[in-house]
């Protein structure tokens, strides 16, 4: 391995740290090993499914049905935090309650004008 000077402000990668690197336990490679294994044979079988020239049916993505049966079934894994609360009242509860604030003040100022005589109304029915 080449020996690997640090920069004076940035901090060494952990792949090029000899202690993480050259350390490890064979458990920790065997394991490492049993992943990528699988990773490998898992990206195989895409290979050999998207390859198929006589292929009729869709590739059948497992965590792609598992989302989307999670999107479709929200209420069985939603969990109510503080944040999804604060987001609901947000975008639930606060603009109904602005919107009513809006045309109640605006409706007020506009009632309170014609009942004065100082809004010009272009289209009057009573004239």
């Amino acid at each position: 391995m080449v020996d690997y000077e640090d920069a004076p402000l940035a901090s060494r990668p952990k792949t090029l740290d000899p202690n993480e690197y050259f350390n490890v336990s064979q458990e920790t490679r065997r394991s490492q090993a049993e992943k990528a294994a699988l990773r490998a044979s898992l990206k195989r079988q895409y290979q050999f499914q998207f390859n198929n020239p006589h292929r009729k049916e869709l590739i059948e993505d497992p965590a792609l049905t598992r989302w989307m049966h999670a999107r479709a079934n929200v209420y069985p894994y939603f969990r109510p935090t503080y944040k999804t609360s604060i987001i609901g009242f947000m975008f639930g509860v606060f603009p109904l309650f602005a919107l009513y604030a809006l045309f109640k003040t605006d409706r007020g100022r506009k009632e309170e004008q014609i009942k004065n005589g100082t809004i010009d109304r272009k289209f009057n029915i009573s004239k």
